[in-house]
């Protein structure tokens, strides 16, 4: 009997990383031992208040059961709270922020609330794949926009009006950008908020990287006006090192939490309440966490860059987030060959740009999210190999 996955699924591919993983699991079951750099999941545990509060409230005999909708109050009221400290950006905790089971479940929501067949959403070209993803799960069409190190990955505006924008609904955007690292300001989010007024277009803006080696976290909805175009997603998988909890929040005006909620209501029946209260308390930790974790990972930086330079590569060093993004030498043809001669002559598996899209083509990318000594070990491999 051969049944057809729908039309939806024909064009989507398996997450590059969800294959990638089970090759690598191969060559471990040979005997390879592969040091993987590539995927940003966190190694470091959460703080542990944060393992403590889920202890104690998963005891108690009434939290197992179904969760409301919209989230814990206590949850909503901290990251209202966090958002006022770090952001400067205020919501109301009951009608403008909404709990979500992991940020990438939002990016999908959004998408199947507001995009259907015949309408366009504008996706970075190089950005997370996640996007075109959802857009195309919806019967939407992705339209790419260009991102240049020549612009050091910022959207340009001119470019953009150059196109038919008429069908364009949303428009995703991520900064700290991932997979380059670059930072945008806050007159940059002000162009940004002009140019969707112009076009009446939803900018929903993903932002799990604005507390990992940045200077001041960054959020486009503490500028004017935000709340009128503009939606954001945000995480404590980077942040809290808390990827495999799932938590993750979209913020924005009452009118867009209830439209997403009515999708959203439809998929789950809510986040189990301990985790909810957990996730709460590492809202409410003080700078020091955020200091302490960014100390760690600026070392490994350190040791990053010596990769880079060992492999032949050119990076910039303002960049931010939890990866670093560098161009291939023009002795490979592009990010994959660099990335399969890592992986088969040295062990070490790094991303290969072009997976972010073709703007990504001369680029690898590797991941902080491995020891001092790993890393000690990765480099090793490479002086011996290359």
């Amino acid at each position: 009997m051969q049944i057809d996955v729908a039309k939806r699924l024909q064009h989507t591919e398996e997450y590059y990383f969800s294959k990638k993983l089970r090759e690598i699991d191969e060559l471990n079951k040979q005997g390879a031992r592969v040091i993987n750099l590539g995927i940003g999941s966190p190694d470091l545990p959460p703080h542990p208040e944060v393992i403590a509060t889920l202890n104690e409230n998963a005891q108690l005999p009434n939290v197992h059961g179904y969760q409301n909708y919209k989230g814990a109050p206590a949850l909503r009221q901290a990251v209202a709270d966090w958002y006022q400290r770090y952001y400067q950006a205020t919501f109301n905790p009951n009608t403008e922020i909404l709990p979500l089971i992991g940020s990438k479940e939002g990016i999908v929501h959004i998408c199947m609330t507001y995009l259907q067949e015949g309408d366009q959403a504008l996706i970075p070209n190089p950005g997370y794949p996640a996007y075109a993803a959802a857009v195309r799960l919806s019967g939407a069409e992705a339209i790419t926009y260009k991102l240049t190190q020549e612009k050091n990955w910022l959207i340009d505006f001119n470019e953009l009006r150059k196109q038919d924008l008429s069908k364009v609904k949303l428009m995703w955007i991520n900064y700290p950008h991932m997979p380059t690292g670059a930072s945008a300001s806050d007159a940059f989010y002000g162009e940004l908020i002009a140019f969707a007024k112009e076009y009446n277009i939803l900018i929903c803006h993903d932002n799990p990287y604005s507390f990992i080696l940045t200077d001041k976290p960054r959020s486009i909805m503490s500028i004017e006006g935000a709340k009128d175009v503009a939606i954001e997603l945000n995480s404590l998988s980077k942040s809290s090192n808390m990827a495999g909890w799932r938590v993750g929040v979209l913020v924005g005006s009452e009118e867009r939490i209830n439209q997403v909620l009515r999708f959203k209501s439809n998929m789950d029946s809510g986040m189990f309440l301990p985790v909810q209260l957990a996730a709460a308390k590492a809202l409410q930790l003080d700078a020091s966490w955020y200091q302490d974790l960014n100390k760690i990972y600026a070392d490994r930086r350190q040791k990053v860059y010596e990769i880079m330079d060992l492999l032949g590569c050119s990076y910039q060093k303002d960049q931010v987030g939890l990866f670093v993004w560098a161009q291939i030498p023009n002795t490979y043809a592009d990010g994959y060959a660099l990335s399969d001669a890592a992986l088969n002559k040295a062990r070490v598996f790094i991303t290969p740009g072009g997976i972010f899209g073709d703007g990504g083509n001369q680029y690898i990318r590797i991941s902080l999210c491995a020891t001092v000594e790993v890393l000690d070990e990765s480099i090793q491999r490479i002086k011996e190999s290359f």
